[in-house]
């Protein structure tokens, strides 16, 4: 009989180096003698999930072993699947759930009031049933955020964060950062002749709901204008620079890189459909609306791309593979020690091991006064000397 069971789970939007993270745990664990125990479908796997059923414990519960992880880690997305399900606010029971009662209370979000169900009751039953001893939980704000109240609630958790928002609070560098740039700057490179080309503006639309590390990395690589959620620009001044940078072009184009989450002075994003169970909603593009101010302004035409799930897939480059196996180590080194409610992190260029955070601080954001230059909409590029090797201190 194995000394320890320890659960693992991915939620959330994948990213390259989820893999990697559950392999290096799987086999870190075999070599201790452990067993290890898949939860599919991220934090769904432990409130759809009937036990008693075969099926649907077949669809939510993967033991996992070498055989079944030896060559994941070459792929990008996540061998366990995932989802946005948030346990302590479900608008809807799920079926195995439909006929218990749970602690429920009304939530009123831009006006539109529902009832939503908190059924960690549940969760808290299966991990017992499970047998899990320990939780690795991998994800992002929302994922970590209910890794949080498990710890809260005396469930051993140990955190990985991931998010190619880089925005996880405590850490200066989260699990698919690196490949999403790296796919950003390929992508802006390669149409930079498609736009000189046809001499236009090009507008490029990546994901940062709340955070704009992905929009200013991108374009600190790529020496390109950007815009970010926590600065709003004016926009006379943005199309008057971006028409100017045109015009002085050899190849007579520019480019700008917007989060998802942009505003400029005046204006605010707009969503559509369903809130997730997080309550985000999909947001329109900024990129569309801000391609139609700059033909009505200046009769310029633009062409614009949308980034956003092209930088998430695929696989891992070497700085994810690298971090996620590194993370997956520390991870392991916690559950060994016998800790727990710690989240893998890099602060001050150097890995270690902080709480989890404290979802009710929210994202992380760009810190605009060091790091975005106001009146270019630029990164700043200056006074580096001396921060660690991501440009910001966690």
């Amino acid at each position: 009989m194995p000394s320890k069971r320890i659960g693992i789970l991915t939620g959330g939007g994948d990213v390259p180096g989820l893999n990697s993270v559950i392999k290096s745990v799987v086999y870190r664990s075999g070599e201790a003698g452990w067993e290890v125990i898949g939860i599919r479908r991220g934090w769904e796997g432990l409130t759809h999930v009937d036990l008693q059923d075969p099926a649907s414990r077949s669809r939510y519960i993967l033991p996992l072993n070498r055989e079944n992880t030896r060559t994941i880690d070459r792929t990008g997305g996540t061998y366990l699947h995932s989802s946005r399900t948030n346990p302590s606010k479900m608008s809807k029971l799920p079926p195995t759930l439909e006929r218990r009662t749970f602690p429920s209370r009304e939530s009123t979000k831009k006006g539109v009031t529902s009832t939503v169900y908190d059924v960690t009751p549940a969760v808290l039953e299966n991990l017992e049933a499970l047998g899990i001893e320990y939780l690795v939980a991998i994800g992002g704000d929302d994922t970590l955020s209910y890794a949080a109240e498990l710890d809260r609630r005396g469930v051993k958790v140990v955190a990985v964060p991931k998010t190619m928002d880089n925005d996880v609070r405590g850490t200066e560098y989260c699990i698919g950062f690196s490949t999403a740039i790296t796919r950003a700057m390929d992508a802006i490179e390669r149409q930079r002749t498609t736009v000189g080309s046809h001499e236009r503006i090009g507008i490029f639309r990546v994901f940062g709901r709340d955070a704009g590390y992905t929009a200013l990395y991108t374009a600190y690589v790529t020496s390109v204008r950007c815009c970010i959620p926590e600065y709003k620009v004016s926009l006379p001044k943005l199309i008057e620079i971006l028409v100017n940078d045109k015009k002085h072009n050899p190849s007579n184009y520019s480019l700008v890189i917007l989060s998802e989450g942009a505003e400029w002075e005046g204006y605010m994003v707009k969503e559509y459909g369903e809130a997730d169970a997080f309550g985000h909603r999909k947001k329109m593009s900024v990129a569309e609306d801000l391609s139609t101010e700059i033909k009505s302004a200046t009769g310029e035409e633009t062409i614009v791309s949308d980034l956003t799930y092209d930088l998430r897939s695929g696989s891992p480059d070497f700085v994810d593979r690298l971090v996620a196996n590194t993370f997956a180590g520390m991870a392991m080194d916690a559950i060994e020690e016998g800790k727990s409610g710690l989240m893998a992190a890099i602060s001050g260029g150097c890995f270690t091991l902080v709480p989890i955070p404290d979802p009710k601080l929210g994202p992380r954001h760009v810190e605009v006064e060091t790091m975005y230059n106001t009146e270019r909409f630029r990164p700043v590029y200056d006074h580096k000397l001396g921060l660690p090797i991501f440009l910001t201190r966690a």
